[in-house]
């Protein structure tokens, strides 16, 4: 019976027709299982890999809370936090089902014994609960991941304050790797009408939270002309911050570990990019309280002066650096701790220097929303570079285990092809088709790549792109004191 809700949502049937199609009993999903929760305990880092955690099969549907939309997803992409739930670190992802089910009421159907993970998708509403006003069947739509409680007091002043806030697939169930998801109406965001399906389903994780940690009222307000060193530039989130940077006037320096991710860098438009091997954070061996100042030196020789904002996301491997290198007054904003979560530094490069550290993480709503209007504008593109089927997640989440990705890594759910759901071609064609295919293109010219020509970029050096780089930066370097 499943096969007629799909066949109508791939057709574009509207509303009437949906609601005609019967809801199947169980629905294809890749998922965890709590039978494997033991599985990597005692093996080395490297020894674990996520594509024998990560099942494809059936597993029930669940049912529809008042409050709750269930969705069609067409497309859907690979976050870090997939790769901590298929690692079952650093707790079971099946301990939060657990806490999220003492709650009682509809959060008691999350605990069970698969898990479906994906915090990132896109489709069409299918069915709407009984108390959901502003969706109906035959919407397209992208999912925000916060999962909040809008009831909750503190959702007023901003849902991602709720103690009851929670990542939508990852500490909770019916995520967005399978063929339908559960999710809350606060969740939704209209899909931008000139993506296809598997470019709109890998911004919302990634774009909303760069958005709140540099220009969103809670995060680093960064204004024109303020530095902003970004690790990781050429991953999810960093392609983002780049994006935001330049948009807001702000001069973007990334951080890279190879000189094929610096090239695509300097087209996406970013100011200075800087190959960490080559200032000594390229290992696990490295010092970062003496790696900071070569790292330092080469962001004043690229842009003139020290970064006002570090946008930090790694966690324990570089946080030292970003406190140590940001300068005098400056802002350290942090999201996430891939390499660890535990971190140290030296507390006088903070107090003394008088910076600031501002911790963030996901986006309310209308934040959510202020992000996808920069792409309905065209301002901000998709940084997706390549594109499984939903029956290989397994390899596309160890592809980004392994950090031997650029930008996202997206999955065809529903959609049975690529470039699928685009609806205004002329806006498309406003916005440019190399700049929405520039993370797609690159992937498909690097050799290095999983489905793929070695750049330069020893250390640091200014962005050449003509359609992107500003004017070169003449100030003056400042002195070692930050």
């Amino acid at each position: 019976m499943s096969e007629l809700l799909v066949d109508a949502v791939r057709r574009g049937a509207g509303p009437r027709e949906l609601l005609a199609c019967p809801v199947p009993e169980s629905y294809r999903a890749v998922h965890l299982r709590r039978a494997d929760e033991e599985l990597f305990r005692g093996l080395p880092r490297d020894a674990k890999d996520v594509r024998e955690s990560l099942h494809v099969g059936e597993v029930p549907m669940p049912e529809l809370a008042p409050d709750e939309v269930l969705v069609a997803v067409m497309a859907a992409a690979v976050n870090y936090n997939t790769v901590w739930s298929a690692l079952y670190e650093p707790v079971s992802t099946f301990r939060f089902l657990e806490q999220f089910a003492r709650r009682g009421g509809w959060a008691a159907r999350h605990d069970r014994d698969q898990q479906v993970v994906g915090s990132d998708a896109s489709g069409v509403v299918v069915r709407v609960g009984s108390a959901v006003r502003h969706w109906k069947p035959g919407d397209r739509v992208v999912v925000n991941p916060p999962y909040i409680d809008d009831q909750d007091p503190d959702a007023q002043r901003d849902g991602m304050l709720t103690d009851s806030m929670l990542a939508w697939g990852f500490e909770t169930n019916f995520g967005a790797f399978g063929d339908f998801a559960v999710v809350r109406a606060t969740q939704l965001v209209p899909k931008p009408p000139h993506l296809s399906w598997e470019e709109a389903a890998c911004n919302t994780l990634c774009l909303g939270t760069a958005y709140r940690m540099l220009i969103g009222e809670r995060g680093a307000r960064i204004k024109a002309g303020d530095v902003v060193l970004i690790w990781g530039a050429a991953g999810g989130l960093g392609s983002y911050a780049v994006q935001l940077a330049r948009q807001a006037g702000a001069i973007a320096v990334g951080v890279v570990g190879s000189d094929s991710k610096a090239d695509l860098l300097t087209d996406l438009g970013c100011h200075a990019v800087v190959n960490r091997n080559a200032v000594g954070l390229g290992d696990d061996d490295s010092d970062p309280g003496t790696a900071w100042k070569a790292l330092g030196s080469a962001v004043r020789r690229a842009v003139g002066e020290d970064p006002h904002v570090v946008f930090e996301h790694v966690g324990r491997a570089t946080f030292e650096t970003s406190v140590n290198v940001v300068r005098r007054g400056g802002t350290v904003v942090t999201c996430g701790s891939s390499s660890g979560y535990r971190h140290s530094y030296d507390n006088r490069y903070l107090w003394m220097r008088l910076k600031r550290i501002i911790g963030s993480h996901g986006a309310n709503i209308h934040e959510a929303w202020e992000a996808n209007r920069l792409l309905r504008l065209g301002m901000v593109v998709p940084a997706l570079s390549t594109v499984y089927p939903l029956e290989q997640a397994g390899e596309a989440t160890r592809s980004v285990q392994l950090n031997r990705h650029e930008g996202k890594v997206g999955l065809l759910v529903l959609a049975d092809g690529e470039d699928q759901g685009v609806e205004d071609r002329d806006l498309r064609e406003r916005t440019g088709e190399d700049r929405l295919r520039l993370f797609r293109r690159h992937a498909a010219s690097n050799p290095a790549h999983p489905h793929g020509s070695s750049g330069r970029v020893p250390g640091a050096v200014p962005a050449t792109s003509a359609a992107a780089a500003p004017a070169p930066v003449t100030a003056a370097a400042p002195g070692p004191d930050r």
